[in-house]
């Protein structure tokens, strides 16, 4: 792995690369199973698929997401099992002709130089892969011959195809991009633009751009209807903040994307306290195309409830140095602790916002005698609300 020769630091997360994770500090019970790995694989089994011919129907797909070692017994097979089926033919339209007791110099066989099964098995790789030493040849004497020559390279034509064809996809597939897209270990809550937002921050190591490169969030968690079902996963949309209305991104440095909890959110009801006890997972999907080969490539990753930072936001990577914008990956995954309401979103709308969360906390220096009495009311009912966010959540 590239973190372990020195290559790369150890405080960001490279995809399908390394997933080891910080132990949490605290865990109030055993977890479920998480939906989608850090390394961005999905953690689900595929059981009891009653209908398996399916998977026949599309064989090129199903060859591409084999692994390489099957892919591989696969194409040596095909190979192998076509030339002694031909080799067979060879050797019947031979006996069948009286080709393996030549008599006489008049006699002119179907094939020359065919006295045996190996020297047909010789002859029908020399026409599959077109190696033509020239002991071996067909002749005009059988016109069965000449048909089972055409439908020999026919078929040799068909298995390079899908054969090569499938090597060439499982060596140039999309997800070899991604091992160079990151995602910080944790994801961090804190205040930006006066209002109380989720962040994560994602970054591309090569300098070949991912062109129209979008980024999506889905909050996965157990929910229960009003008509009582109950949806073990749940996949829940997330908004993200863009200034150009969009989830297009400009991938050039890491960039920190930005989820603003407002009524919309699912996390609207969350405080400080709830986060520590509620199960549920944040999952980033980051897609785009890759600028050298004009495919689709897509990283993933996804962050439980204890990997979720309240208070802390993110630390500057991107400096400029003698003209140029550097990049410190050394910073990539670093948080340091801000101040941060710990009761939830809805809380801090209730009293009036963050404005009035600052106020109430002295951190506003202006104000006269009245202010400050007011700002003490409005501290003891944040205080009440927080207590009573942290008493649900346990």
């Amino acid at each position: 792995m590239l973190s372990r020769k020195g290559l790369l630091p150890d405080d960001y997360l490279l995809t399908r690369l390394a997933e080891d994770v910080q132990q949490p500090k605290f865990r109030a019970k055993a977890r479920k199973a998480r939906f989608v790995a850090k390394n961005g694989a999905c953690n689900v089994a595929h059981t009891n698929i009653r209908e398996q011919g399916r998977f026949l129907q599309d064989v090129f797909t199903t060859l591409v997401d084999l692994k390489w070692i099957h892919t591989l017994i696969i194409f040596t097979m095909s190979f192998l099992c076509s030339w002694l089926l031909f080799g067979m033919v060879w050797w019947l339209v031979a006996f069948a002709h009286g080709d393996l007791d030549q008599k006489g110099e008049e006699f002119v066989p179907c094939v020359t130089d065919i006295h045996s099964f190996s020297s047909a098995f010789l002859f029908s790789i020399e026409v599959q892969v077109t190696i033509g030493f020239g002991g071996r040849m067909i002749t005009e004497e059988c016109p069965s011959a000449i048909i089972i020559l055409i439908v020999q390279n026919i078929v040799g034509l068909v298995i390079n195809a899908i054969m090569l064809g499938c090597i060439f996809m499982k060596t140039a597939q999309a997800n070899r991009r991604a091992e160079t897209l990151i995602f910080s270990k944790h994801a961090v809550i804190s205040v930006r633009n006066n209002k109380l937002c989720f962040m994560v921050r994602i970054g591309d190591l090569r300098k070949s751009m991912i062109i129209s490169a979008t980024v999506r969030m889905q909050v996965v968690r157990r929910t229960n209807t009003p008509e009582g079902e109950i949806v073990p996963l749940d996949q829940i949309d997330i908004h993200i903040d863009n200034p150009v209305g969009t989830n297009g991104i400009f991938l050039v440095s890491p960039l920190i994307i930005c989820h603003v909890i407002d009524k919309s959110s699912p996390l609207f009801e969350l405080s400080a306290g709830d986060l520590q006890h509620e199960e549920l997972e944040v999952i980033v999907v980051l897609e785009g195309v890759v600028e050298t080969t004009g495919i689709t490539t897509q990283a993933r990753t996804s962050y439980l409830s204890e990997e979720i930072l309240w208070g802390q936001r993110f630390v500057p990577t991107v400096s400029e140095e003698d003209g140029m914008y550097a990049v410190d990956y050394s910073k990539f995954g670093h948080t340091v602790k801000v101040p941060t309401p710990c009761c939830s979103a809805r809380t801090l709308e209730e009293v009036g916002g963050i404005s009035q969360f600052k106020l109430s906390e002295g951190l506003t220096p202006r104000g006269t005698v009245r202010r400050r009495r007011g700002a003490a009311a409005k501290r003891s009912r944040i205080e009440f609300l927080t207590m009573k966010d942290n008493d649900k959540g346990q």
